[in-house]
Order: structure tokens, then C-alpha cells, then sequence
């Protein structure tokens, strides 16, 4: 089947991962996965979404944007990004972006530090180079550690990070809500109609928001503009990613960032972005 003519949304593409997870009328949905993966740790019953964009505290600081950046009842912090290939600093950048909300709890007068938990979840269309042999393991729970003692030294940062590639259950082997989420994300542009596994009623909302047909004219133009840069992406990486086995693991990254960041340019695609994206500086893309 044509993926231009999928039934459902692509949530790797940029507009469909925010149509799903980054607008007020399917917070729910956001919710919804946020516990999931949270796997008990914390219940959340309450989340308002944050404009995705911050600012530095200067204007010589640089900026993030997020992909969806939202917020608990507690006031918790929680960054969620779609990523699709992977970056020379992508955890660099994992961390530098977790440091937005933080930053922005400092208080003015006598403030004595106390700071809401934030969450990073990263969802990852790559595998980490240092776990590629390992194909078990694809869920990453990642907080501040002392080292000699084993224990979490401090429990208000977390990094979630899913390998999605290597998420490779069945149907038939979806036993947990974690589980179905990671299924749903993963197979949704090839599916035809809403398994029977995910029976779950937020799941029947899942599948009706991403279905394709149910978008404005607005909404498809917008969705088809992102799915082909999605695929031009795509085609863009594999091909670097194949020289740089022929070249040489770092260099083929590296050339796929450039190659990639040259096709966004051309596209109009914000310098930002492109930033973002590529894991290339500013200056960078701008000398491209």
C-alpha cells in the first residue's frame, strides 16, 4: 500500500506526531501515554500543554523547540520529542533541553531552590550505537545516579528513551498498556483498522483522531506537505547511512546531518529546526 494513501497518520512525520500529542482537543491522548510509560511510577490526572517554543535568558542564549511540552497538576515538567535519526549530540542536545523548564522555575527573592520534577521522553526511530547488539533492550529509564551506591541520587530528572526499532511484539504478545502505545506507534501507518488488542477506549479515540479521512482540507495539505518531507528525509538518511559504512560510521552521520540539513534549507524549513533535527549549529546550516 501506497504510504501516501495509509489510513492513518504517520506519527513520525513532524505535523502528524503534533496533530496526535500536541493539541488541546487530544490532550487526553497525551495523557493517556504519558502514564503508560511512566509504567505506575507517578499517576498523572491532569496535564495543560506549554507553548513549545522557550527562550533563552538572553538574547544571545540559544532556543528550544519542542516537539510537545506540557505540564502536570504538580506542575511537573514534561518535554516529549519524536526523533528521527540519530545526531553526533543528540544526548547533548536530550540534556541541554531539559535545562529550558528547569531554568525557568528560578524564582525572584528568597528562593530556596526547590524544583519540580521535569521528564524528558524521547522516541527514537534509531538505535543507540553502544546498544545496537542488544536487541532486548529498548526501553531506557535514565535519572541522576551515585555511582558506588547504585541508587538514584536524585529523582526530579528523568530521560525515557524507546528504541523503536527494536520494538518488535506481535499483537498477540501486547500484554501491558506500555506495550500497546509502543505497538500503536510503531505499525499505525500500515494498519487497516484498530487491532483487537487495543480495546481500550482511549485507544477507539486514538485511531479516529489519526485516521486520515476525518482532516480538513487544511489539515491534509498540511499532513501531506509533512509525510513527503518524511520520506525525503528518509531516503536522504539511508543513503548517507549506506556511504558511511562504506566511508566510515561517523563521517556517513555526519555527511546525513549535512545532506539533510541542505534539504530542509531549500524547503524553508527554520534554521531552528533544521538545528534541531540535524544536531548541526546555526552557523553551520547557514554556511550550507
Amino acid at each position: 500500500m501506497d504510504e501516501l494513501e495509509s489510513r492513518y497518520i504517520n506519527p513520525y512525520t513532524d505535523y502528524g506526531f503534533k496533530y496526535l500529542f500536541g493539541t488541546e482537543p487530544n490532550k487526553d491522548i497525551t495523557l493517556a501515554f504519558i502514564n503508560a510509560l511512566l509504567q505506575g511510577e507517578e499517576v498523572i490526572k491532569s496535564l495543560t500543554l506549554l507553548p513549545a517554543e522557550q527562550l533563552g535568558d538572553t538574547q544571545e542564549d540559544r532556543r528550544a523547540v519542542f516537539d510537545v511540552y506540557c505540564e502536570n497538576e504538580h506542575g511537573d515538567k514534561i518535554i516529549i520529542e519524536m526523533q528521527k535519526a540519530d545526531q553526533q549530540f543528540f544526548k547533548d542536545r536530550s540534556v541541554y533541553y531539559s535545562s529550558f523548564p528547569i531554568r525557568s522555575q528560578g524564582a525572584k527573592g528568597r528562593w530556596r531552590f526547590g524544583l519540580k520534577a521535569v521528564y524528558t521522553i524521547g522516541i527514537l526511530d534509531f538505535v543507540f550505537d553502544e546498544d545496537k547488539d542488544d536487541e532486548e533492550y529498548y526501553h531506557h529509564v535514565v535519572k541522576l545516579m551515585d555511582v558506588n551506591k547504585k541508587e538514584v541520587f536524585y529523582d526530579h530528572l528523568t530521560y525515557i528513551y524507546l528504541e523503536m526499532p527494536k520494538f518488535r511484539k506481535t499483537e498477540d504478545q501486547l500484554e501491558t498498556l506500555f506495550d500497546k502505545w509502543l505497538y500503536a506507534l510503531k505499525n499505525l501507518p500500515r494498519l487497516l483498522e484498530r487491532p483487537k488488542a487495543l480495546q481500550e477506549r482511549i485507544f477507539a479515540k486514538f485511531f479516529e483522531v489519526a485516521e486520515v479521512a476525518n482532516f480538513s482540507k487544511e489539515e491534509y495539505a498540511k499532513y501531506i506537505r509533512s509525510e513527503n518531507n518524511y520520506y525525503d528525509w528518509d531516503s536522504i538518511f539511508r543513503t548517507a547511512e549506506k556511504k558511511g559504512r562504506e566511508e566510515g560510521l561517523a563521517e556517513g552521520k555526519a555527511e546525513a546531518s549535512r545532506e539533510n540539513a541542505k534539504k530542509m534549507k531549500a524547503d524553508g524549513v527554520p534554521v531552528e529546526l533544521i538545528a534541531k533535527y540535524t544536531g548541526l549549529s546555526p552557523e553551520e546550516i547557514k554556511g550550507l
